[in-house]
């Protein structure tokens, strides 16, 4: 049986938000479950609403789509639609599906969906902590523990692994499954783009903005996460 996508369109301009409406009313897999025009009333559709894409704008008032990342905890897809080209190396950094470029093109529209169709979204079998990854590059093939594993990046459609040894794998393999694959109870999403391995979490501590800063042993730099990450964070502990 074909799976319904349940949509949210956001964007502030109403003329775009119809056209998007009007493409999308093409595709019988793709139903429109709400609209948004602007980041504080698609923060309440998301909270209250099941989804399973948003059809996100960049450049809105007051707030931009990227904020509104940040400000929710949700693993729907994301599909960029814009008038900006600029953009687009940040929206695979989020974890994007896809960016399309305003006016849409039907056939460029038509691509997004099919990819999206073709994710699969059924977990893979959850790794054990002490379990061994075959991990496979164009330079190298080895087996690595899951707990050497520090954390992991969206790097456009790849994500980079990066282990205890300081050593950095790109494989073609979204942080979508690797967060279904990974042990829960040892690994969580801090950020659209980024996952941790709590046994390297060292502290978190306030930044600024009502944002927080994670720091990880033998990480350099600290991860800036949102306050809403941070307070799942401190669950856990």
């Amino acid at each position: 049986m074909k799976k319904i996508w349940k949509a949210l369109i956001i964007d502030d301009e109403r003329l775009a938000r119809a056209k998007l409406r009007s493409l999308l009313a093409e595709h019988s897999n793709i139903e429109i479950a709400g609209e948004a025009d602007s980041v504080i009333e698609a923060v309440k559709l998301i909270e209250n609403t099941k989804l399973d894409v948003l059809f996100l704008d960049i450049q809105m008032p007051h707030a931009s789509g990227f904020d509104l990342l940040e400000q929710v905890e949700t693993n729907v897809k994301i599909i960029f639609v814009t008038a900006f080209d600029e953009y687009a190396i940040r929206a695979f950094e989020v974890n994007a599906l896809d960016y399309l470029l305003k006016p849409v093109n039907p056939e460029r529209l038509k691509q997004a969906i099919e990819r999206l169709s073709s994710t699969n979204d059924t977990p893979e079998k959850t790794l054990e902590y002490d379990d061994f990854l075959f991990i496979n590059t164009v330079r190298q093939s080895k087996f690595i523990k899951i707990n050497r594993i520090k954390f992991i990046s969206a790097a456009d459609v790849y994500s980079e692994v990066f282990t205890d040894d300081g050593a950095k794998f790109l494989l073609l393999k979204p942080l979508v499954e690797w967060e279904q694959t990974l042990p829960q109870k040892n690994f969580m999403r801090i950020h659209r783009s980024t996952i941790v391995n709590l046994e390297y979490v060292e502290k978190v501590e306030k930044w600024f903005n009502y944002s927080y800063q994670i720091h990880m042993r033998g990480v350099s730099e600290p991860f800036v996460i949102s306050r809403r990450y941070a307070s799942k964070l401190k669950d856990r502990f």
